[in-house]
């Protein structure tokens, strides 16, 4: 299939340098381009995650979560 497509100077001029470096045409190394990049979606998990939920009751009245030393403190007992 043809098409056109809008490919900045610098990146199209390093494409073709890399396509006949590998004695490839510059067709070939754009469809074997986007084949690449199309497989690493595929890859992709297609769900979020499941992550674990904290059921506790929430922060303790007067904590700052700015001041680590407190909250370090606060985590060791002191």
């Amino acid at each position: 299939m043809r098409t056109t497509i809008r490919i900045e100077d610098e990146l199209l001029r390093r494409a073709k340098a890399v396509a006949a470096e590998n004695g490839e045409s510059l067709t070939a190394f754009i469809e074997t381009a986007m084949r690449y990049q199309l497989s690493l979606r595929a890859e992709l998990p297609s769900e979020a995650a499941d992550l674990p939920l904290f059921a506790g009751s929430g922060l303790r009245a007067g904590v700052d979560l700015d001041d680590s030393a407190a909250l370090l403190d606060l985590m060791e007992g002191r």
